[in-house]
């Protein structure tokens, strides 16, 4: 990967504020152009141009570029210019890069800027396994996050089913209350009736008795 990181900038803007390249070409206004072209919103994007890849991350009005060869992974890329934003936000969060101007801060910041190209060029394997484990974990984090929805969601079922569980043990409880007051009517009844069919009974055997008597002259 040497000689693959070829030319990096912080900008403000429109306002190159720090730059750094050890090599000659139009690297600087084909990235400028580029810079144009960026939409204001916080993003990542990446052009290619003749075997190069000139990728910016944009965040907070404020944008960092680096222009590599096609051979180094975006993902490596990327990795270079979080590195490059979490510097330049330690060492100019306060404000003072508000005010820059053009350029102003290349003597301080741009060895600054070559020493995260160095880095970056010389640990771009551990770069790599670091970004796959972050890659993993990010994974991991949604799936994480999709399980707890879905309980949430399968624990407002329960509740649902629940409460229908509730309303159905309620009815059941009145059906149960009203069934026993029907066998109780019921029950009621069917004894008033067997009442009723005894003292009929009891009257005709009577009747039928006292009829017998008469005819045998029973009677004193």
């Amino acid at each position: 990967m040497e000689n693959a990181f070829i030319y990096s900038f912080v900008a403000r803007g429109m306002t190159v504020l720090a730059e750094y390249t050890e090599f000659a070409g139009n690297f600087p206004a084909i990235a400028l152009q580029c810079l144009r072209n960026l939409p204001s919103a916080n993003c990542r994007l990446t052009y290619h141009c003749d075997h190069h890849g000139f990728n910016f991350l944009v965040q907070d009005g404020y944008a960092y570029c680096v222009v590599v060869k096609d051979s180094v992974g975006k993902q490596v890329a990327m990795a270079y210019l979080e590195r490059l934003k979490e510097e330049f936000r330690k060492r100019y969060g306060g404000g003072r890069a508000d005010t820059a101007r053009a350029k102003s801060l290349n003597d301080e910041f741009g060895p600054i800027i070559k020493e995260h190209m160095v880095y970056v060029v010389g640990h771009s394997d551990e770069l790599i396994k670091l970004l796959k484990v972050k890659a993993q974990v990010s994974e991991i984090k949604n799936i994480m996050l999709e399980n707890v929805e879905k309980a949430v969601d399968r624990g407002q079922k329960l509740g649902d089913l629940t409460e229908k569980t509730t309303d159905l043990r309620a009815k059941a409880q009145d059906f149960k209350k009203t069934g026993g007051q029907v066998r109780r009517k019921i029950w009621i009844q069917t004894m008033k009736l067997k009442l009723c069919v005894l003292v009929f009974l009891l009257l005709l055997v009577l009747m039928v008795w006292v009829a017998v008597c008469q005819g045998f002259n029973c009677t004193k």
